[in-house]
C-alpha cells in the first residue's frame, strides 16, 4: 500500500492537496489498525465462547497447535523524504561525490603483497580438477559402417543402398528411366546397374565402384574416397564434389559428357582407345587467376611433372 500511495503523493504533492490529505488520512487509518491488532489480537480474532455469535459470523477459531501469523512491517511516516529509510540513506551516500572516498583507508606499504611476500601465503585459488589425458590409442566415437544395418531397398522411383560393406554383388536388374539410386556410406562395395536411369548418387562412400548402362541426366559424387565409375552406354554429365580419388571410364557414346569438378584431387578420365584399352588424362586441380580490366581470366596450369 504504501508504494502505491507514495506514487499518488509524488503526482499530486504539487497540484492537488486533497489527494495528498486523504491519503496520508489512509496510511495512519492502516497505521493505527495495525497496533491495534498487534495489542489485541495477536493470534487472529478469537471467540470467548459465550454468548450467541452474529447471525453471519465468524468461522471457529483454528484448532490448537497452528503458530501464529509473522508480525506486519510497520510501514512507518510518509514522508518522501523519510530519514529512516534504508534507500534514502544510500542515495544520500552516493550524492556526497568524492566526498564518498575520504572515509576510505590507505594502503601502507607493509599491506602490499608485491612488497610483502608473507602475505601471499594465503589459502590456494580454487583450480578445476584436471581430466585424467586421453591414451594415445583409445578409439575415437566415430559411426563406423559396422554398426548400422545395411540396406538396399527401393522406396517409390528410389533405390536405397546403405551401409553395404565388402559386398561386391549389388545389383539394380529391374531399374526403370524415371528411378534414382542413392548409394550412401558404403565401403569396399560394388554397385551395377542394368537398364537406363535418371541419375545416380554416390553420398561418403569409400573404395567403392559402380558400373552402369546409361543415365538420362547425370552421375555425382559426394564427400567420397578412392570411388570409381564406368558407363557402358551413355552419361551427360558427372558431379565430383570434395572427393579425393575418381576414376571415371567412358564409353565411345560418352564422349561428350561434361565433367563438373569442385574441391577434389586426383581425379583422371580413362578415354576408350578402340582396342579395349583406355588412355588415362588427370583433370587439372591448379589454375591460374590473371584480371584482365575489371573482371578475372582462370586458366588451369597443368602440371609437367
Amino acid at each position: 500500500g504504501q508504494f502505491y500511495t507514495n506514487r499518488v503523493l509524488k503526482e499530486w504533492r504539487e497540484k492537488d492537496a486533497t489527494h495528498v490529505e486523504w491519503t496520508r488520512a489512509w496510511i495512519q487509518t492502516l497505521t493505527n489498525l495495525q497496533q491495534y491488532i498487534k495489542q489485541h489480537h495477536t493470534t487472529g480474532l478469537v471467540w470467548s465462547g459465550k454468548g450467541a455469535v452474529p447471525s453471519g459470523g465468524c468461522p471457529p477459531p483454528p484448532p490448537p497447535g497452528i503458530p501464529p501469523p509473522p508480525p506486519v512491517i510497520p510501514l512507518g511516516d510518509l514522508s518522501l523524504n523519510n530519514s529512516g529509510d534504508d534507500r534514502s540513506a544510500l542515495f544520500a551516500e552516493i550524492n556526497r561525490g568524492e566526498d564518498i572516498t575520504k572515509n576510505l583507508k590507505k594502503v601502507s606499504a607493509d599491506m602490499q603483497t608485491h612488497k610483502n611476500p608473507a602475505l601471499r601465503s594465503g589459502p590456494a585459488p580454487f583450480k578445476a580438477p584436471i581430466s585424467a589425458p586421453k591414451s594415445a590409442g583409445a578409439p575415437k566415437p566415430t559411426t563406423d559402417v559396422a554398426n548400422k544395418a545395411p540396406v538396399f531397398s527401393r522406396d517409390g522411383k528410389k533405390w536405397l543402398i546403405e551401409y553395404q560393406k565388402s559386398n561386391p554383388g549389388l545389383a539394380i536388374d529391374n531399374a526403370e528411366m524415371n528411378n534414382v539410386a542413392y548409394m550412401f556410406r558404403c565401403q569396399d562395395s560394388t554397385l551395377t546397374v542394368k537398364g537406363k536411369i535418371n541419375s545416380i548418387v554416390i553420398d561418403s562412400c569409400k573404395k567403392c565402384s559402380i558400373l552402369f548402362d546409361s543415365l538420362v541426366s547425370s552421375i555425382e559424387f559426394v564427400n567420397c574416397q578412392s570411388v570409381q565409375m564406368q558407363v557402358l552406354g551413355k552419361v551427360p554429365t558427372i558431379s565430383i564434389d570434395k572427393t579425393d580419388g575418381c576414376q571415371m571410364y567412358l564409353s565411345d557414346q560418352s564422349m561428350d559428357v561434361e565433367i563438373i569438378s569442385s574441391k577434389s584431387s586426383e581425379m583422371n578420365v580413362l578415354i576408350p582407345k578402340g582396342n579395349g584399352d583406355y588412355a588415362e588424362q588427370p583433370i587439372p586441380e591448379q589454375f591460374k587467376t590473371t584480371i584482365k580490366g575489371k573482371s578475372l581470366n582462370t586458366v588451369c596450369v597443368e602440371s609437367l611433372g
